[in-house]
């Protein structure tokens, strides 16, 4: 749709470009959204409200769908891209932004609709949604008792596959809190840089700078701002006193507990959060490796790395499942996974994986733990992480893993985790709907001999 991309103006027309894009493609939505937001010229109200629709409509997408489907005649599933998805930005602020007048909603849509694809066009979007507005209180959804699974999904807007998964696993009340809570808008949680200022400091600046906070009661590291706000523009930010990382990604570096004289090894460290973590931890000095396959992540990597002052990181463009050198005292290994711990920041996950998925990722997983294991030393530990509540996943490799290789335990004792995220295993394991914080896990290793 290259000829019309004059067209795809404002926050409502740039959304519809951005959901085109991410129905056809695996591009991932922040960073089309990003895009957007770095180099288009809007407003900072336009931006927020971008922002706001394109997440929204992804979000719930199935639950937007299904209502359109019962007021469009046809086959919406066929419609062109441009009227689902103009139909769908409208129909999410109707359902969802309470600050927008229903007609404005409708309006923008019509006009939208009628520049890229006529008049017919436009009259079949007004009819569609004027009809959805005069009969909102009366829409029928799927029966809770006879069609349990596709009321879950289509209610709380997630794929029949995973809502079977977790009704199966946790039950009903746990699987609906946890996927409203996966539907709620993203945190915006801050780390501070203790390598360059302290908790009493940082905070002093949050309240200098009028920003509302929360402090965590896991970590001493964390604070949850209670507004969002374009934190990166602020000078403190850019000067590197702190970074942007929800609290579940700092666990297992903390876990991890590395010292100041040693050589960690971060295998899978893009986007590299947890590598400057890990020196912070370790006030800058002793030595990291962070390994990443892909030399444009490692260039995005540095580029953190030098706005926090961090000197003591080594970047290595490296494939970490064939990796060979000299073993390090301690090795993270955050693996690639299935990402279904993070869908409140990363909705389009949901409609993107599917069963067959995980069970090719734990390949890899096992594969990046296995090669992990030669690469530590005797007496050394490994933490395995991932930022997903699936079983097969998290525990499952562990459990795999020490079986086959015997001259490794599992560690239960974290002294320096706080106990409420500690599962029976003696691993971490964290849910949106129980912590507040992404769905994650962690499990920690010593190599015996």
């Amino acid at each position: 749709m290259e000829f019309f991309k004059d067209l795809y103006v404002g926050p409502r027309g740039i959304a519809v470009k951005i959901l085109n894009r991410v129905d056809r493609t695996d591009a991932y939505l922040d960073k089309l959204v990003d895009v957007e937001l770095r180099f288009g010229d809007l407003s900072s109200q336009d931006k927020a409200l971008l922002n706001e629709i394109v997440h929204g409509v992804v979000r719930w997408e199935r639950k937007l769908d299904w209502i359109l489907r019962g007021f469009y005649r046809g086959e919406f599933s066929k419609c062109i891209p441009n009227l689902k998805n103009a139909m769908r930005v409208a129909l999410y602020q109707i359902l969802f932004l309470d600050n927008i007048p229903d007609y404005a909603a409708v309006n923008e849509a019509v006009e939208f609709v009628k520049k890229l694809q006529g008049e017919k066009s436009a009259d079949l979007v007004n009819a569609v949604l004027r009809n959805i507005i005069r009969a909102k209180q009366e829409i029928r959804y799927p029966n809770q008792e006879d069609d349990t699974i596709n009321y879950y999904g289509t209610i709380y807007s997630h794929p029949n596959w995973l809502v079977k998964r977790w009704l199966a696993r946790y039950g009903a009340e746990f699987a609906e809190k946890l996927m409203i809570e996966n539907n709620e808008r993203p945190r915006l949680t801050l780390r501070y840089n203790q390598s360059r200022t302290n908790r009493e400091d940082f905070l002093k600046k949050l309240n200098e700078a009028e920003l509302k906070h929360r402090e965590s009661i896991y970590s001493p590291y964390f604070v949850t701002l209670l507004n969002l706000t374009n934190i990166t523009d602020w000078d403190y930010f850019r000067e590197g006193y702190f970074s942007i990382q929800d609290e579940s990604a700092g666990l297992p570096c903390i876990l991890l507990d590395p010292k100041q004289e040693e050589v960690i090894l971060d295998l899978c460290a893009a986007p590299g959060g947890k590598s400057s973590l890990i020196s912070e931890l370790m006030m800058n000095k002793g030595t990291i490796y962070a390994i990443d396959k892909y030399s444009s992540r490692i260039d995005l990597m540095k580029k953190n790395i030098e706005r926090l002052k961090l000197t003591n990181i080594n970047f290595l463009e490296a494939d970490s499942e064939k990796l060979e050198m000299d073993p390090v005292d301690k090795i993270l290994v955050d693996v690639p996974c299935s990402g279904l711990g993070v869908l409140t920041k990363k909705p389009e996950i949901k409609w993107k994986r599917d069963a067959e998925d995980i069970k090719r990722l734990t390949q890899i997983q096992k594969s990046l733990l296995q090669n992990a294991s030669k690469l530590v030393k005797v007496s050394g530990t490994i933490v395995y992480s991932t930022c997903t509540i699936e079983p097969e996943e998290n525990f499952e490799i562990i459990k795999d893993f020490i079986v086959h290789n015997n001259h490794f335990e599992l560690i239960i004792d974290h002294p320096n985790i706080h106990p409420s995220l500690i599962d029976q295993n003696g691993c971490i394991s964290t849910f949106p709907n129980i912590h507040g914080m992404d769905g994650s896990f962690a499990a920690k290793i010593l190599r015996k001999s």
